[in-house]
């Protein structure tokens, strides 16, 4: 779909010319947002958007930045849970949750993996059943970012155990402030708690909080999954200054990126990494490790840049973005080993003891996590080899008979 950007531009600057105004509430200028489009150019016009090519949303997201206009929260809700609801919702569930989600009156978790059920995802046992206008929910979730104060999660469980494993999963909205929702934060060896585990005590959803078929969960996540690997947190809160609607975006927005805020350790920082070895200089190893971080870097940004520009004529997430996860996660590795050689020993001290007050100690601490979360280091290299590569899947017998009857770790345990 191609786009007169000149035309565009004029458009949405004489719209920010009439409608801008700083000293107006944050709900106030949203409400705007979601009649006008502007706060998400490329959605369908019913949906709050106008209908405009990828291509577009760098064009208006500048525009915007050109008079300091807030867009719409950041967050689970606008990059997992819209998409998704896009593709694959009803127009029920899209006029329920879209508008209040680019309006910032609801926020969104994720509730996919299980402490059995992380990597294999599709092997979860939370089980959802019918009752009557009802779906009732048992189960737990775990590695849950946002559930405490969550007013929806993305929930996928199981409905049918009789079918092989991807084929008995279905996708929900589930509404977060009920007796049947237990929110427990979980403690992280570098200090943070981020995530949280959530407990499923018969909780209940209506029956049309369904994303997608009943029983074909699976393709939905997979939407999902994929717009969470090319997801990006900023952990610098808006400008507050620039009136009252900049000042109520930067409270939101620290509340936002509380969990978020250990994100550059887990990276690596290679920033800071640099300018250490810069200060403390090393020898010949050192020095070839600091070469090395500099040249994984830079790759994995080309990479990115290239999904981008991919983005940016229309194209679905694909499977770039398991190599540019693959590639922050090789590059995070790369940072933590030099930060390592350049503090020794005094790497594991934390707090003002340590090298850059603990910041050293935190990111060792934080970078295992980065080849973990959102899809393991072990499952972009099969994306990869499958759908780049084109290698033959690996044999599996889990996924040709009824779940039911897969062996679990708990049946094995209770037999032996």
């Amino acid at each position: 779909m191609s786009f007169d950007a000149e035309v565009v531009r004029a458009e949405v600057r004489e719209w920010l010319a009439a409608n801008w105004d700083p000293d107006s509430t944050l709900a106030e200028w949203r409400e705007k947002l979601c009649d006008s489009g502007w706060g998400c150019p490329t959605w369908p016009q019913q949906w709050c958007g106008r209908g405009l090519p990828a291509a577009a949303q760098a064009m208006v997201s500048a525009e915007f930045a050109r008079v300091g206009g807030v867009a719409p929260p950041e967050g689970v809700g606008m990059q997992l849970a819209s998409p998704t609801l896009l593709e694959h919702g009803s127009d029920d569930l899209k006029a329920r949750f879209l508008r209040d989600t680019v309006a910032g009156r609801i926020i969104w978790c994720q509730l996919f993996s299980e402490p059995s059920a992380g990597s294999d995802l599709a092997g979860l046992t939370t089980r959802a059943v019918r009752d009557g206008d009802d779906w009732v929910v048992n189960g737990q979730k775990v590695w849950n970012t946002s559930a405490r104060h969550a007013d929806y999660g993305l929930l996928l469980a199981r409905t049918d155990p009789g079918v092989p494993k991807h084929r008995g999963l279905t996708y929900f909205v589930l509404p977060m402030k009920q007796p049947g929702v237990e929110v427990r934060p979980l403690r992280q060896m570098n200090g943070h708690a981020s995530f949280n585990e959530v407990f499923l005590s018969d909780a209940r959803l209506p029956a049309d909080y369904v994303i997608g078929e009943v029983g074909g969960g699976w393709a939905v996540a997979l939407t999902t999954l994929a717009h969470e690997r090319r997801m990006t947190i900023q952990t610098q809160p808006v400008a507050k200054d620039g009136g009252r609607v900049a000042r109520e975006a930067y409270q939101e927005s620290l509340q936002l990126r509380e969990p978020y805020k250990w994100y550059p350790q887990r990276a690596g920082r290679v920033d800071l990494a640099i300018e250490r070895a810069k200060s403390h200089p090393g020898g010949p190893t050192v020095r070839r490790e600091v070469a090395r971080l500099f040249g994984l870097a830079s790759v994995s940004r080309w990479t990115a840049e290239r999904a981008a520009a991919a983005r940016a004529v229309g194209k679905p997430p694909g499977p770039e973005g398991s190599l540019g996860k693959l590639a922050n996660s090789n590059v995070a590795r790369a940072a933590m080993r030099v930060h390592a050689m350049l503090a020794g020993p005094e790497a594991m001290l934390a707090g003002a003891d340590g090298p850059a007050d603990g910041l050293v100690a935190e990111i060792l601490l934080s970078v295992p996590a980065v080849s973990i979360a959102g899809g393991a280091d072990e499952i972009q290299r099969n994306i990869i080899g499958e759908r780049v590569l084109g290698l033959p899947k690996e044999p599996s017998v889990d996924t040709t008979i009824p779940f039911a009857e897969v062996q679990k770790n708990a049946t094995r345990l209770a037999k032996e």
